[in-house]
């Protein structure tokens, strides 16, 4: 327990494998044999390895993870009335951001590995939901162009995935995903700044392949380099700027998050922020989406 706190991954690995049967016991007893009571139990896995720091005493280990099993089963049992009830956070600690779930190097490159294993269309939910400011269902069926049922399949089938990989991976060493992170959170920032500049088309030309494709799926527009270009001016002519907020990088994966500052003139011109969605293709972006979220 005390190694897993420190983020020893195959500590908490043990950890898990430990008490997995108690915490079976507790979801078959609330919800019965059945695809709930797994993913109860499924949900409790991941939760440990973002918040096992929150248990101070060793010797409660157990019964905290049983505690959180019948947690996931109230909201499951909850969520089977009729009105929507939103899912319990799985991935990511329920008060913090993702930068508070990677802060440990050997639990942050191991769950890098697990993702970085999963298919491109399981993988591209997964960072979605867990890492980005496009967080609902609704929102990551309009980014990716599907029905919200297969969203909510890729997702179940990404978390079953992604746990059998953590549970075979945990003693192993990982490459550093820091490194690649770090590379693209500076390329970022280098090319914002070039676009606030005006010089937009020389990130395009330095980070896009020449038969690049914008996507605009809310707007229902899309084109190529040039209907970037032409985007990001009138923005600047408008008085719109943005500001970088964060970046999540996957091999194939690249996510950027801004903020949108509208002019003073008009407040409400722009929404408040906007998702760049890179899908890459040999490090350079072969299709980018453009999305702004919704708060809600």
């Amino acid at each position: 327990m005390r190694l897993a706190r420190d983020g020893d991954a195959g500590a908490l690995g043990v950890l898990v494998r430990r008490h997995e049967a108690g915490m079976r016991a507790v979801a078959l007893s609330l919800l019965g044999y059945g695809p709930d009571a797994e993913d109860a139990v499924q949900d409790a896995m991941v939760t440990a390895i973002g918040s096992i720091g929150a248990v101070r005493d060793p010797v409660a280990a157990g019964a905290w993870l049983r505690s959180v099993v019948r947690n996931n089963c109230r909201m499951l049992l909850r969520a089977r009335r009729p009105q929507p009830v939103a899912d319990a956070e799985w991935f990511l600690p329920p008060a913090g951001g993702p930068e508070e779930f990677l802060e440990r190097a050997a639990l942050r490159d191991w769950v890098w590995h697990a993702i970085g294993a999963l298919s491109e269309t399981d993988r591209l939910v997964t960072v979605l939901r867990h890492f980005s400011g496009v967080r609902s269902y609704e929102q990551i069926a309009t980014v990716c162009g599907v029905p919200v049922g297969t969203v909510r399949s890729r997702l179940s089938h990404a978390r079953r995935s992604l746990l059998a990989s953590l549970r075979n991976t945990a003693d192993l060493a990982h490459p550093d995903s820091a490194q690649q992170i770090g590379a693209r959170e500076r390329e970022a920032a280098d090319a914002m700044a070039a676009a606030m500049r005006g010089d937009f088309r020389y990130v395009v030309d330095d980070l896009w392949w020449p038969d690049a494709e914008l996507v605009a799926p809310v707007a229902a527009r899309r084109g190529g380099t040039d209907f970037a270009v032409r985007g990001m001016e009138c923005d600047l002519e408008a008085g719109v700027r943005q500001r970088l907020i964060s970046v999540v990088a996957a091999d194939d994966l690249l996510i950027w998050e801004t903020e949108l500052l509208s002019p003073s003139s008009d407040p409400e011109h722009c929404p408040p922020g906007a998702v760049w969605l890179h899908a890459l293709s040999g490090g350079r972006a072969r299709t980018v989406t453009l999305f702004h979220p919704v708060a809600g």
